[in-house]
This record gives C-alpha cells, structure tokens and sequence, in this order.
C-alpha cells in the first residue's frame, strides 16, 4: 500500500505532466541542431522530467494537503486520505531529487547553472493560487524551463532562438493548464482558490486561443532566428491546426471535454518537437 501511494504522490500513474515538463527540454535541444546527434541528451531529460515532475507533485502535495483535502477531486490523493505519512513524503520527495541530481551531473557547469535557477520558482508556485488569478502563468515560468536548459547545453550560452522558445512556451502551459483547471472551477471558487480559468470566466475559449496564438508567433519568432525561409514557419501548421482543435472542439463545462483537451498536449509536443528538430537539423 505504501509503495503504491508513493507512486500515485509521484503522479507515476499519470504520465502527461512529464511529458509535458519533457518537450520544451527537447525542443531546446532539438532547435539547437542535437535531435539526432545529441538523442542520449535528450533522454537524460527525459528522465530528470520524470523524477523532478514526480519531486514537483510531492511538493505541491505536501504545501496543498489542507486545501486538497477540501477539494473532491484532490481529497483522494496520498496524503490527504493518509494514504502516505507526511514524513514518507518528505523521504520520497529527497530521493527523487536525487535522480534529477544524477541528470543534473550530465549537464556542462553553465547549463546545470541554468537548471538549478528554477529552483526558486519551483519552491513558490504551490502558493501562486493564493495571491494571483494567474497561478497558470507561473507553472509556465517552471514548466517551460528546461527550454533553456536544453538550449544552453547545445550552445553553451542562452541565446535568442532559446529565449523565444521559452517564452513561447509559457504562453502554450498558460493555455493548457487554463484547460486543465476547467474541471476544479466550482470547487475553486468555493474555497477561495484563483485560477486563469475563473478569472476568464465565459470567455475561456478565446482566452485559450489567444495564449495559443501567442505561443505560435513566440515560436515561429525562435525558428525565423535559426532559419530565416518561410519555409522553416510551415514546420508549425501541424502544431497550429492541433491547436485550432482543441479550441474549437473545447466545451468548458464540460469536465470530460476539458480534460482530453489538456491530454492532447502531450501529441501538440510532439508536433513542436519535430518543428524544431526539421528547423534545427538542416541549420
């Protein structure tokens, strides 16, 4: 029972939030030139978005165990149900650490530097729903990160092209996650909780698509640096028709709706990758 409730803390169970903390890594890397050359790399980031994701959910759990309890769809999880003891959590939470430190060692000085930055950003977003509408924004900050990680261990350095990656990723985790929150609305507003969802109100759906569209200029900014052709922005039909989906099919009260939505990332990744790892490769 222990080892299954340790797994479910570390949201093992639910694979899309490591993709989606992977693909900015990947992207970063794959923009940069090292689909192909550098994949070992891409796989050691991989794995630290699976250990550091699983790190990131004990931690929320741990700050939220009060407020999850109050939640239905949260009052479940481990710690809340006493499932896992809060000491466990505490163990778990180092020994997953510990193998984003392992990643962490595969890195050159200047990009783990980068890395270990977010930390800060990481410690303060279970708080964000407290004091901001915008809670959304932040996991964006810490969701997207690793697209300078990846960026500068190619390079060696930040660059522009990594920059716009970012940052066009943070508008694409405000969107999805904006989604995502569709499903806890009543219960938010309940107790108090903020959220991009509640502060959009009926006006959701094109709130999503103008994130969307952001995070598709951001991006086709960073594939203009590497290769300034028209040719390299048709690379992002694909992402953008993905996109144009999931908003015109989204039914925000619609929990189910919602939630395949917010899944359906894991394929808009995909497609991003293989954008940047065509733009990158014939640098």
């Amino acid at each position: 029972m222990q080892l299954r409730g340790l797994a479910l803390l570390a949201r093992f169970d639910r694979p899309i939030g490591w993709w989606l903390l992977f693909w900015p890594g990947a992207w970063g890397v794959a923009l940069a030139g090292g689909a192909i050359g550098r994949f070992g790399l891409i796989l050691w980031l991989l794995l630290g978005a699976i250990a550091m994701r699983g790190a990131g959910c004990v931690y929320n759990d741990i700050v939220d165990r009060d407020l999850d309890a109050s939640v239905a769809r949260t009052r479940s999880r481990p710690l809340p149900s006493g499932m896992v003891s809060l000491k466990a959590a505490w163990v778990w939470l180092v020994a997953l650490c510990l193998i984003g430190l392992i990643v962490l060692l595969q890195l050159r000085p200047y990009a783990a530097v980068v890395a270990l930055l977010s930390l800060a950003l990481v410690a303060a977003y279970p708080f964000m729903k407290r004091i901001t509408w915008w809670p959304q924004a932040w996991l964006g900050l810490v969701f997207s990160w690793a697209a300078l990680v990846g960026w500068s261990e190619m390079w060696g350095a930040l660059a522009v092209p990594g920059v716009l990656l970012y940052a066009g990723s943070i508008a694409w985790v405000i969107g999805y996650d904006t989604i995502y929150a569709l499903q806890d609305r009543e219960d938010d507003a309940m107790i108090g909780i903020r959220s991009s969802a509640l502060r959009m109100g009926k006006a959701v759906r094109p709130g999503v698509a103008g994130f969307y569209a952001l995070a598709l200029a951001l991006w086709a900014a960073a594939l203009w640096h590497v290769r300034p052709d028209p040719l390299a922005l048709a690379a992002l039909l694909p992402v953008a028709g993905h996109f144009a989906w999931q908003v015109a099919t989204l039914i925000p009260d619609d929990s189910a709706s919602a939630l395949t939505r917010f899944r359906a990332n894991r394929f808009a990744g995909l497609l991003m990758f293989l954008a940047c790892a065509v733009v990158g490769t014939i640098l």
